[in-house]
């Protein structure tokens, strides 16, 4: 997959994005629902995530794992561990836990999927995807995170977190900051897909 790699900053110590979401979006007019339509032009990271996510492709898990490998893994030094970014929304299968562990299998280390927990998974006000600034998103987060402690075997290890689309960044600071307090953790890496 073609990627323009971009790095972000945060409470991390080291993160990248793969590439922009989308390349062009122009409204059309309201679909036959009344809904808004547009025609988009998406990258080629931006597209196979959308077909992942909002058409069920399951076959985009593989090539979005393997980009990430080949592009973002090697750029962050000594990783012990896989995490992936919790769910907001409910799904019978969640896209960014089956690309960590995908991710994880490629780079053979371990995935924690159920590391780090949204206590707010289902709820109604849970979502930050409607919320417009950082400020905003920051408050809505706080202390929407928590750490089950499921790594038994004693040390400290360098963490990836991985996330689909990077935007304000406030929901990765506040599973970062969660992440910080965790005695398993040393450094904190994230990598998304792509931003908005």
């Amino acid at each position: 997959m073609q990627v323009n790699i971009k790095e972000i900053s945060g409470n991390w110590d080291f993160g990248v994005v793969m590439d922009k979401h989308s390349k062009r979006s122009i409204f059309t007019g309201n679909n036959q629902w009344g809904y808004n339509s547009f025609d988009t032009a998406r990258t080629e990271v931006g597209e196979a995530l959308y077909q992942l996510k909002y058409q069920s492709d399951w076959n985009k898990v593989g090539p979005l794992a393997e980009c990430l490998y080949i592009e973002a893994y090697p750029l962050f030094e000594r990783v012990g561990f896989i995490v992936p970014m919790p769910a907001s929304t409910i799904r019978p299968r969640q896209p960014v836990t089956d690309i960590a562990k995908a991710l994880a299998q490629r780079a053979n280390r371990p995935c924690f999927d159920k590391l780090l927990i949204n206590t707010s998974l289902g709820a109604a006000d849970a979502s930050s995807k409607n919320l417009h600034t950082k400020q905003q998103k920051v408050a809505a987060l706080a202390n929407r995170f928590y750490v089950n402690p499921v790594i038994s075997k004693q040390g400290c290890w360098n963490v990836l977190l991985i996330d689909d689309i990077y935007h304000t960044g406030a929901s990765m600071e506040a599973a970062c900051a969660t992440l910080r307090d965790y005695n398993r953790v040393n450094k904190i890496f994230v990598a998304a897909l792509t931003w908005r």
